[in-house]
């Protein structure tokens, strides 16, 4: 993903806080949700183990062997945890012209309920460290515990979770689809000499916005995580988010608060970031979040270690995993 830097007037950003009437409707809900609905536990200790386990793999960047090793432990793994698995299989054409076999995996819960709730994470990794601070390392691809990983490992926690709350008969009043992304990474790198594009980025997001694993297919909303595995995160507000789905957003960071993490999800503005929300709102027309930890004094408005070497599992903690998993699960259930 890339970032860009807009200021936002004070104004405009009291007036998405206090707009509060949305179709997610977690406060409204609340009381019912106590009464009929037991939000399942997330455990950060599994969610930590799916991570690291996508990192043994090694990078997985298109048409490398460990990408498609590291597909077939996901489309297994969603499987193993009773959801429906779509693969959505593309060959793609990057920037530089190569052509990158894709695969989009969908796991739905509850396929027969129109009504749905959209998770996303893409599952790809960057194939340029361009950002490290060592030039000799720029044409080298990064691990992406984080940036990846991080977010693909919750959203396979939540699934094993929602299948082994399915058993018991304790279903979230939508439906949920987990949606892993592939060619999210392949966007120009830094030390490219040509004419970038934003639309370089998201590669596999762009197509199934366009062609979506179910015709006509629509969610009430969609939350994207990415780089959701940091030390003391900063989830911020970044503007495509603002300008497409405020309300989600309000609701979502107000469900964190109410959780105690209102220290590290903060109802403030960040950038302007071209990731895979961006393409969901713009092309699939699904009011879509990005909860993605920035860094707004840094130059590159991220953690020091993006698209670098160093993102590695020792930038994983799994108090950041619980946070953000349990928010998530108190969202759907909420619903």
């Amino acid at each position: 993903m890339n970032a860009k830097r807009i200021v936002l007037p004070l104004t405009y950003i009291l007036i998405l806080f206090l707009t509060t009437s949305c179709g997610i409707g977690v406060k409204k809900t609340q009381k019912k949700t106590e009464e009929t609905v037991v939000v399942p536990a997330f455990n950060p200790d599994s969610a930590y183990k799916y991570v690291e386990k996508q990192t043994l793999y090694g990078p997985r960047i298109p048409n490398s062997d460990a990408h498609e090793a590291c597909k077939e432990y996901l489309v297994s793994s969603m499987k193993k945890a009773g959801a429906t698995v779509t693969e959505q299989s593309v060959d793609l054409k990057a920037f530089d012209g190569k052509i990158l076999k894709s695969t989009n995996i969908i796991a739905s819960y509850q396929p027969e309920k129109s009504s749905r709730i959209l998770l996303c994470a893409h599952w790809d990794s960057r194939p340029w460290a361009d950002h490290d601070s060592n030039k000799a390392n720029w044409h080298k691809p990064i691990m992406g515990a984080n940036d990846g990983a991080s977010g693909v490992g919750i959203l396979m926690e939540i699934a094993r979770v929602l299948g082994q709350e399915a058993s018991k008969g304790n279903h979230p009043n939508c439906g949920i689809d987990l949606l892993l992304l592939d060619a999210e990474d392949y966007g120009e790198p830094e030390f490219y000499t040509g004419t970038k594009s934003d639309d370089s980025w998201c590669l596999g997001t762009q197509y199934w916005a366009k062609n979506p694993h179910t015709p006509g297919y629509k969610a009430k909303f969609g939350i994207l995580l990415d780089m959701v595995g940091g030390l003391a995160p900063n989830f911020q507000w970044d503007y495509y988010s603002m300008e497409y789905a405020p309300q989600v957003l309000q609701a979502v960071w107000s469900k964190a608060a109410e959780l105690g993490y209102g220290n590290y999800f903060k109802p403030e503005r960040g950038g302007a970031i071209t990731d895979d929300h961006l393409f969901i709102n713009k092309l699939a027309g699904i009011p879509c979040i990005d909860m993605i930890d920035y860094a707004p004094d840094s130059q590159s408005g991220f953690v020091p270690y993006w698209h670098t070497v160093g993102d590695t599992m020792k930038n994983i903690d799994k108090s950041t995993l619980k946070m953000v998993g349990e928010t998530l699960m108190n969202v759907i259930y909420g619903e």
